[in-house]
């Protein structure tokens, strides 16, 4: 736990970098897709494109830069670092550089944005059909079972020549296609579309009775389908290493701590609303939406933004009980472990806060299901007098607490007008969790002392940097 919030920088300086996942040397053409890249620029006529690379793939972003501009004659722009995980299209470094398009490259969520078109290209990673097929074959014997086939975005472009091999025997197979850019619930019906994969399963009389298997590695994209489709068993292939496995994540036991953060979250006062995107469409409604749950909930709540999160950055905000992610659905379910704070989801506290809302076993990672409209939106109901609210007891520490929705404040008042007596002056002071959680603190940070210290005229100071002052003198040793 030490070291999440403090280090001496040992381990990365120490650290050796390589090109572990860079593109084959020899056909950057096939595997960055040059010619429907080019072909998106010069369609839309942009004159600057912006090409955002992951860290893995970063190696190869000057060549691939350079010809593009050659192909297309359009200022190519390269993004450096992007401002939150590089799965989404970082539409604000863009914007800096005055880009009219985005070229995403590598692995992405596929969540749709909200100023920019952005052209996907994934990078095509090698499949073994042969061993792929034969995996599939030894985890379901029984040609009968219903399976849908679900992929990484990297082996998208295989899954038509996976699907010629298995179709034929498994007569309840269905194949997932990657959907880009399309918002959830638009898919006809009879399918289900989430995540950016699109699958019909009318055919198959619906998911509960469907098994799942996944072509790719580990990772969050995994975590988040089994998260969400909980009653289906799951089974997974790695091309990169040839091995396929039943997934034995325990769903329940991920499940039940996600339960515990939520019985957290309803016992949390002061809630911190992280903002863990700028470009996914629907982010900052679903941040009012989330302001006004917690003031209807009698809670207070603060907006950060502070890039990409972590421990030693989360650590100052002492007087915050539990904090919500904002994030893309892959981003979303952050391992809270290390920081000194608990981290939820949207979905997470609105179990917890709007009483409206009940568990049901389903799970949802995108904040966009929560949206009126949306197949996930639960409205909030009307309140109820503190006196006729049915007691609610926390599970975690044993005390009383409300767990009913406040009334509206006046429409004549500002949202913030609690005031109190602050001395026998009758001076007022407004009250709020932050001021109050310093005033319990016994150190407070340099006291002012006004009145108290004597006034001095002012005098010059040193004068310089702090390795060499100009008094200090130069000698070299």
């Amino acid at each position: 736990m030490a070291t999440a919030f403090s280090s001496d920088g040992e381990a990365a300086l120490r650290r050796e970098l390589g090109p572990a996942a860079a593109a084959p040397r020899g056909d950057l053409d096939g595997f960055y897709e040059m010619g429907r890249a080019a072909a998106f620029v010069r369609g839309g006529g942009f004159r600057k494109v912006a090409l955002q690379f992951p860290d893995e793939l970063l190696a190869d972003a000057a060549t691939v830069a350079a010809r593009m501009e050659a192909a297309t004659g359009a200022e190519m722009y390269v993004l450096g670092d992007t401002t939150y995980g590089s799965c989404c299209v970082d539409e604000v470094a863009a914007e800096h550089a005055g880009a009219e398009a985005v070229l995403h490259y590598g692995p992405a969520c596929l969540s749709p944005c909200r100023k920019l078109p952005v052209l996907h290209i994934f990078g095509q990673q090698p499949l073994d059909i042969g061993r792929c097929t034969e995996a599939f074959r030894e985890l379901y014997p029984d040609r009968q079972t219903r399976v849908v086939v679900l992929s990484d975005v990297v082996y998208a472009h295989m899954m038509g020549e996976l699907e010629q091999q298995l179709c034929p025997e498994y007569p309840n197979i269905v194949f997932s296609r990657v959907v880009c850019g399309d918002p959830p619930g638009s898919a006809p019906p009879g399918e289900v579309q989430q995540f950016g994969r699109q699958f019909p399963v009318e055919a198959l009389g619906g998911l509960q009775d469907c098994a799942m298997f996944y072509v790719g590695a580990e990772g969050l994209a995994l975590t988040s389908f089994m998260l969400t489709w909980n009653r289906c068993p799951f089974s997974s292939f790695d091309p990169a290493t040839g091995c396929s496995r039943r997934e034995t994540l325990n769903v329940n036991r991920a499940l039940m701590r996600r339960l515990y953060l939520v019985e957290r979250a309803r016992d949390a006062k002061v809630v911190g609303i992280l903002v863990g995107t700028l470009g996914v469409a629907g982010y900052l409604v679903v941040l009012q939406h989330l302001r006004e749950l917690l003031r209807r909930a009698g809670k207070r709540s603060y907006m950060l933004a502070v890039g990409k999160p972590n421990p030693a950055k989360l650590a100052n905000f002492l007087e915050v009980d539990i904090f919500v992610l904002v994030a893309c659905s892959q981003n979303t379910l952050l391992d809270s472990s290390e920081f000194y704070r608990p981290i939820v989801t949207p979905y997470e506290l609105e179990l917890a806060c709007n009483p409206a809302r009940e568990w049901t076993g389903n799970y949802f990672t995108d904040f966009r299901d929560l949206l009126p409209g949306a197949c996930a939106h639960v409205e909030l109901p009307p309140a109820v007098p503190a006196a006729e609210a049915i007691p609610d007891v926390s599970l975690i520490t044993g005390e009383m607490r409300a767990a009913h929705l406040c009334d509206h404040p006046s429409p004549q008042l500002p949202p913030s007008t609690t005031l109190a007596c602050r001395d026998q002056t009758r001076a007022l002071a407004e009250i709020s969790p932050a001021a109050s959680f310093l005033e319990s603190r016994s150190w407070r940070g340099l006291e002012q002392q006004l009145g108290q210290t004597p006034v001095s005229k002012a005098v010059q100071g040193r004068r310089g940097i702090a390795i060499a002052y100009e008094d200090e003198g130069h000698e070299q040793p």
